[in-house]
């Protein structure tokens, strides 16, 4: 993925200021007013959570609340890494219990989901409904981490609200560092809330991309989908 440098609203203020000598100009004044009422194009670039190295790897678990649609990744009491997620729907829910993360595929797709190939037809659909002349290719799920059969951790977009199957989705800039922090057999336990929901989780911050559209359907049945989506340099800080 191309990483973009990503300016923040307190930067662009600077750099204004620094150009026009006051008295301000009105067109910097509505520039101004404008970036700060309508900021979600930043948001979108700058959305990060950090993640930090485990001292022991073996001491990593992950708790996922559900009341609070966030993970906490925890070596002991110390936060490796908390993000926000999207949880499964009232009709489709996230599994609540005690976990073990196994089957971790960096370029995973749907078994279930996905689009019917025929030529340079491409048309989303369910695999069982797959037309005799039509090719299957699932949906892209990067980052894959299985807690219970049918269910994962995967990246994707994480709406505000329960969205998902089941499945817990973590934001394209953030799945890779949870993906490098868990192992198979990395103990998960998925309740309705822990107290880090009141202490690290109480001012998560959360992703505002959820109403991107997909990106065309030709681009994502491809190989090219995944490469972009893998992040360069160190994941930790």
């Amino acid at each position: 993925m191309n990483r973009v440098r990503i300016f923040s609203l307190k930067d662009i203020k600077s750099k204004v200021k620094k150009r026009f000598r006051e008295p301000f100009p009105i067109c910097a004044l509505m520039l101004l007013t404008l970036l700060s009422t309508n900021c979600n194009s930043f948001e979108q670039g700058s959305y990060d959570c950090a993640a930090y190295r485990p001292e022991n790897k073996n001491a990593v678990n992950v708790k996922v609340s559900l009341r609070n649609s966030a993970i906490y990744v925890m070596e002991g009491e110390r936060p490796l890494l908390v993000t926000a997620t999207c949880i499964g729907t009232q009709d489709n829910p996230t599994p609540i219990g005690t976990f073990k993360a196994f089957n971790k595929l960096p370029r995973k797709r749907s078994n279930t989901y996905g689009f019917h190939i025929n030529g340079n037809d491409i048309r989303p659909g369910k695999r069982i409904d797959t037309p005799p002349k039509s090719k299957y290719v699932g949906y892209p799920m990067p980052c894959w981490v299985e807690f219970k059969t049918g269910y994962g951790f995967h990246t994707g977009y994480v709406h505000p609200v329960p969205r998902t199957h089941g499945c817990l989705r973590i934001h394209k800039n953030v799945a890779p560092k949870f993906f490098a922090l868990v192992d198979a057999g990395t103990p998960i336990t998925i309740a309705e809330s822990f107290p880090e929901d009141q202490t690290i989780g109480k001012k998560i911050r959360r992703p505002k991309d959820y109403k991107d559209p997909d990106p065309k359907s030709s681009y994502m049945v491809t190989e090219k989908y995944f490469d972009d989506l893998e992040l360069k340099g160190s994941l930790f800080e």
